[in-house]
């Protein structure tokens, strides 16, 4: 434990996602031993971000904006949503540029033991933007771990009775991985998404 602002810096830091109380520590460290313009540039880029970033009223992806730069695009699919978690899903399909429709960023998943149900997530601004537009087709674009699983289950038995169509995401083998290490479900996954070797 160290004393006042140092151990208190530590333990604001280690309240971050992903810092353990190791990281917190050598962070706290190299915030002291910055130079002082490099930490009043850091101090004004995260009062900036908090003051400018909102969600985008249409999709909820982070924006400068009252709507994000691909709901304002014309040139996008508006028959296609893809529905990811969070803003960042949205960076990681964009890399792709293999989908040209609009994004839902959910704000989550569903996790009882968090605390996190769907009342929590931005489905009901989903459903709305499903009832007042042209959308034929919802692609679910979770993670693929126990929670993004149970967040597109009850997003598939939902949208099911609305009539429009619900697609998932086809997931399997990483390309470079050896069948042996493949888990059952992942192996499995990669057995239904199957495709003709052919063409």
């Amino acid at each position: 434990m160290y004393e006042g602002a140092v151990q208190e810096l530590i333990d604001e830091l280690g309240r971050l996602p992903g810092i353990g109380p190791k990281s917190a520590q050598r962070l706290a460290f190299h915030i002291l031993e910055a130079d002082q313009d490099d930490i009043k540039r850091l101090v004004t880029a995260l009062v900036t971000v908090k003051e400018r970033v909102k969600f985008c009223s249409i999709c909820g992806n982070v924006t400068e904006q009252d709507t994000c730069n691909i709901c304002r695009d014309s040139r996008r699919d508006p028959t296609v949503v893809c529905v990811v978690e969070e803003s960042k899903d949205v960076v990681a399909v964009e890399r792709t540029r293999s989908f040209r429709g609009r994004y839902h960023v959910l704000g989550g998943a569903i996790n009882p033991i968090a605390g996190v149900g769907p009342e929590q997530l931005r489905i009901r601004e989903l459903l709305t933007r499903l009832n007042d537009s042209q959308i034929e087709e919802v692609i679910l674009a979770t993670d693929p771990n126990l929670e993004g699983e149970a967040t597109a289950t009850y997003l598939a038995r939902m949208l099911k009775t609305i009539g429009i169509r619900v697609t998932r995401l086809a997931s399997g083998l990483p390309v470079g991985g050896d069948l042996e290490y493949a888990d059952e479900i992942t192996l499995g996954r990669a057995f239904e998404g199957r495709r003709s070797a052919i063409g």
